[in-house]
């Protein structure tokens, strides 16, 4: 995926004191590039991207392990347009796409687990349509491509559960509701009309 002139920052690791936890030194580094769109709604912006990231680094089931890195592109619906048409065969625009490191043509580092792209319309529309204040919704949807990037999905039902627990156990952790309490108004990003998948480069 291109990347244009972006905006980078980055989790900081934690402490490599072994005494300071029985469990080995694990954490996801999360670079957030900013591509095109029309974020105003969503400030702040890269802090709302990095508290996602670290609520995910820090839930236990998120299968975090080691020294992880991702990447993080808020880009428009255009660009999203393009991506999904070039490797889904749709030509339309979808809210975020997963792109996992473990299906990529290309060698990539070992602990490089791959991107996802949002796209800023898309997010704008379902935040006002889904009645879900637009940092909100962000968060959701970085906490659910990142959960793909882990090797998470919800193909079958039990799987979808699973991962649906999860994204609700992460999201309480940063202060928002149970998108899924409300069956009526929130629907899963896997059942939103421009749904993303999980995609394997190729």
């Amino acid at each position: 995926m291109t990347r244009p002139t972006a905006q980078t920052t980055a989790s900081q690791p934690p402490p490599d004191d072994a005494s300071a936890s029985e469990d080995p030194p694990r954490s996801l580094h999360v670079d957030v590039m900013i591509e095109g769109g029309d974020w105003s709604s969503f400030e702040p912006l890269e802090h709302l991207v990095l508290a996602a990231a670290a609520a995910v680094e820090h839930a236990h089931r998120a299968r975090v392990v080691g020294r992880m890195a991702a990447t993080i592109a808020l880009s428009t619906d255009r660009h999203v347009q393009d991506l999904n048409r070039d490797f889904r065969h749709k030509d339309s625009a979808t809210n975020v796409l997963s792109f996992p490191s473990a299906g990529a043509s290309e060698p990539v580092a070992p602990n490089y687990i791959g991107d996802i792209i949002l796209a800023c319309e898309t997010v704008s529309r379902e935040s006002h349509d889904l009645q879900i204040p637009p940092p909100h919704h962000l968060q959701h949807l970085v906490v659910h491509g990142l959960l793909h990037l882990l090797g998470f999905d919800h193909e079958a039902d039990d799987e979808a559960t699973a991962m649906e627990a999860l994204e609700t156990e992460i999201l309480a952790g940063l202060g928002i509701d149970d998108p899924y309490a409300d069956t009526e108004l929130v629907s899963p990003p896997a059942q939103f009309p421009n749904s993303e998948e999980r995609l394997d480069r190729k």
